[in-house]
């Protein structure tokens, strides 16, 4: 298990990603490749997807979501900062 807090990231967000009709196995596919994203998740409701990524400073946090919304499949976004992180283990077991 990676200490992400240890290594720096000081920011842990859940971004909410609406996506243009039709578009969105090409914005997952596109947002998997950035270096700060750790998920992309397919989801019902309001959004289409939602993406976790970890960052060390508020200004890479910035760059990201400016990055982003400059997709031109990606309408808009709705990012959360994680204030406390009570469990995050991806192990089933």
């Amino acid at each position: 298990m990676l200490d992400h807090e240890k290594l720096g990231y000081q920011l842990t967000v859940v971004a909410e990603i609406t996506v243009l009709k039709g578009k969105l196995l090409e914005m997952e596919e596109a947002i998997g490749k950035l270096s700060n994203t750790c998920a992309v998740y397919d989801v019902t409701g309001l959004t289409d997807a939602l993406v976790i990524a970890k960052f060390h400073t508020r200004e890479e946090l910035s760059k990201f979501t400016k990055n982003l919304l400059s997709m031109p499949f990606v309408d808009r976004t709705n990012t959360h900062v994680v204030l406390t992180t009570v469990k995050e283990d991806l192990r089933l077991l």
